[in-house]
């Protein structure tokens, strides 16, 4: 009796059904990669349409991306059935140049995107006229355009990357622009800008390494054991905290010199064989082969009886 006077009591609360069949019926699925969360196709669509009256001309991209251990600056255009990268540079390639450490910081940001400028100037025969900012100085810098042949222009790409102020990812962009890429951008995500001014020294700081050479220093006075452990690459290359700037100008000046990629002396992998699928055969091939086969057995057991 009490159970059922409780039940008089409640009243059913009214309930939405917010996702209806029309919902689902009318429902897309997102491209696959922003489903992964990988794109973001807002800011692609506005980096890779062209202009229908510039007739097909390539809008290229200066894509870089940070790992957690590696460095990419690719330099790309899209077409429909894919990105074409036309050159790209890697902060592991830096040993061959004479940076072996600290491959993930803003210098080897900064040089990562030089190499790949100078590379891919140098295959359309623009490296000698456009040199870009020969000496690594932190002003902000911009190709200017001489006689004959324009400078190469790209977007910088960052991906989903966070546009902050001194985020290593610009590294990259000024690394680019001081090889002779004209990429349009401003100076206000560099290392040192604030209140509407750019620090070039600051800036020039970060682009050698100096910042992490001064941490260094800190560290081997107050306390060794966490030097030992958060610098025992460079302990092991004996790289000093006074030799890090020094290591960085020698790397840029080795990829002015040659930008081309060094060979890794690794074997290339061995050719699979191709193996061709035979075509399913009729009924009169596969009886036409057992006949073949049954009289191939009678002529042996034939021969060896005469034999024996």
């Amino acid at each position: 009796g009490k159970l059922k006077s409780l039940l008089g009591k409640c009243k059913m609360v009214f309930v939405k059904i917010v996702k209806t069949k029309a919902y689902f019926s009318r429902f897309q699925t997102k491209f696959r990669r922003r489903r992964e969360g990988k794109t973001d196709f807002r800011a692609r669509r506005r980096m890779v349409c062209q202009d229908k009256n510039k007739y097909n001309s390539p809008k290229y991209r200066l894509i870089a991306r940070i790992t957690n251990k590696d460095v990419i600056c690719q330099v790309a255009y899209s077409k429909v059935q894919g990105d074409i990268i036309v050159a790209d540079a890697y902060a592991h390639e830096l040993p061959a140049y004479g940076a072996s450490v600290g491959l993930t910081n803003y210098a080897a940001c900064y040089a990562t995107g030089l190499l790949c400028a100078r590379r891919l100037l140098k295959k359309y025969k623009l490296d000698t006229k456009y040199e870009g900012c020969a000496e690594a100085n932190g002003e902000y810098f911009e190709v200017e355009p001489g006689d004959g042949a324009r400078p190469f222009k790209a977007i910088l790409d960052l991906g989903l990357a966070r546009a902050t102020t001194g985020a290593r990812i610009f590294g990259c962009l000024k690394g680019a622009a001081d090889g002779g890429v004209n990429i349009p951008h401003g100076d206000k995500r560099f290392p040192g800008f604030k209140k509407g001014n750019l620090d070039a020294e600051k800036h020039r700081q970060r682009i050698f390494g100096v910042h992490v050479a001064a941490y260094q220093k800190e560290l081997l006075k107050d306390n060794q054991d966490k030097y030992n452990q958060l610098f025992s690459r460079y302990k092991a290359a004996k790289i000093t905290p006074d030799g890090i700037e020094g290591m960085w100008k020698k790397c840029h000046a080795a990829i002015r010199k040659n930008p081309d990629r060094k060979p890794t002396g690794k074997k290339a992998p061995a050719k699979h064989k191709k193996v061709i699928k035979q075509h399913k055969r009729t009924t009169p091939e596969r009886l036409h082969a057992a006949k073949q086969k049954k009289m191939a057995i009678q002529n042996r057991l034939a021969r060896e009886a005469n034999q024996g």
